[in-house]
């Protein structure tokens, strides 16, 4: 009977891992197959049956360096994210911990206000911002994106801070109030560090919104301004579609977005699971 058990345990086992195994190919399969693209020549992306096994090729990255200015977009990139990240989170932080923590007159339909900015579809409100930064001589600048990724930004970060904010004991912030500190002090010192995984959490999707952003990006820059997810339209042109540089540079895009995940992954694996002990 034990050795029954025990190989029914070790089926289970082999069967488990095996679902996850495949799980994995599944989800892993088209990023492998664009790193693979990318590293072929123009004449093996197209071979039919698809080659497994050819001589690599970095030209597919050098000519999307150094001939479609990667770089240069990405700096461009790098700029709108950071900056539109940053200002949503010095805007929008205390505005879920005042919604957080005040019973103020309004603050409900103040709160759905906020919320409804998000729900507005981005093809009704291209037309009045292209207007606006036309008017106030704004389009292909950084500024007009910093400002329209802050308006669509701002509400996930209020909604999602404010549900972090309210995990937190108020009792902290009274006994640090009583011992002398302001509501900023005792806010900025023992609030703010104790929100740490809430705000690396909501840094991290903002800034993948911004990274990813196609629609806003391609109708308010122009060649000065342009980001790496509309220069990718340039691989397209008369003679067809270059697969192999696209493919490059699609996994140019994905490293720096990878490489923040991987440095703030424990405050993100916090962020997930707090609030579960004090519950």
């Amino acid at each position: 009977m034990a050795r029954k058990m025990k190989f029914r345990s070790l089926a289970i086992s082999v069967a488990t891992y095996c679902l996850i195994g495949f799980v994995l190919i599944l989800f892993a399969f088209p990023f492998l197959w664009l790193i693979s693209t990318s590293l072929k020549t123009r004449l093996d992306a197209f071979a039919v049956p698809p080659k497994l096994l050819f001589a690599p090729t970095m030209q597919n990255y050098y000519d999307a360096i150094f001939y479609y200015n990667v770089f240069r977009n990405a700096l461009n990139s790098v700029i709108v994210a950071v900056f539109s990240t940053l200002l949503s989170l010095v805007i929008g932080v205390p505005a879920a911990y005042a919604f957080a923590r005040f019973n103020f007159r309004g603050r409900r339909d103040l709160g759905f206000y906020v919320l409804s900015t998000r729900m507005a579809p981005g093809i009704s409100v291209i037309v009045p911002l292209y207007l606006l930064f036309m008017q106030l001589r704004l389009l292909d600048t950084h500024v007009a994106l910093i400002i329209t990724y802050l308006i669509f930004n701002l509400a996930f970060v209020v909604w999602i801070m404010k549900g972090f904010f309210r995990e937190i004991p108020t009792d902290v912030e009274e006994a640090a109030m009583i011992d002398g500190c302001t509501r900023l002090q005792a806010f900025s010192a023992i609030t703010l560090p104790l929100a740490a995984p809430g705000l690396a959490a909501t840094a991290i999707f903002c800034l993948i919104t911004c990274w990813n952003e196609f629609f806003f990006a391609l109708i308010l820059t122009g060649m000065r301004s342009q980001t790496l997810p509309v220069s990718i339209t340039g691989f397209i042109s008369h003679q067809g579609i270059h697969w192999g540089q696209m493919a490059a540079a699609a996994i140019l895009i994905s490293i720096p977005v990878l490489v923040f995940a991987m440095l703030i992954q424990k405050h993100l694996v916090r962020a997930m699971t707090f609030g579960i002990v004090s519950r």
